[in-house]
């Protein structure tokens, strides 16, 4: 598995992808990705301190204990997990809008268009 370094950020795993409360795991582990879950942004940044950074984050919005606003703060407040690409993954009507504000890497609404999920997904894991 290769990895790289973007400037002072930990080094990336190529094929894995962190997935924060949402039920996609299946359809990438079957692309060949590795896929770790989190059930809310406070679980995620805590796997996110204790192992190798993932080449992207699937982020929902709306979870319970931190939702995807917290988390977006928190993780672009650690030198070590701010440069980790997000793709907002959200039913709220205004993805686009939601995911510009929080400087995402891209956004996918629900119901999932999965050709576009894994496109975006395609361009930040090897």
């Amino acid at each position: 598995m290769r990895s790289r370094r973007f400037g002072g950020a930990i080094a990336q795993a190529s094929n894995s992808i962190l997935v924060v409360r949402d039920a996609l795991a299946t359809v990438l582990e079957t692309e060949g990705y590795s896929v770790a879950k989190a059930a809310d942004g406070q679980e995620a940044l805590g796997q996110l301190r204790a192992a190798s950074a993932p080449c992207v984050i699937l982020l929902d919005l709306y979870m319970p204990v931190m939702n995807g606003w917290a988390f977006r703060d928190e993780q672009l407040r650690d030198p070590k997990l701010a440069s980790i690409p997000v793709i907002v993954v959200s039913a709220d009507t205004m993805v686009a809008r939601r995911a510009a504000d929080l400087g995402a890497a891209g956004y996918v609404g629900k119901p999932i268009d999965f050709d576009r999920l894994l496109a975006l997904v395609a361009t930040h894991c090897a």
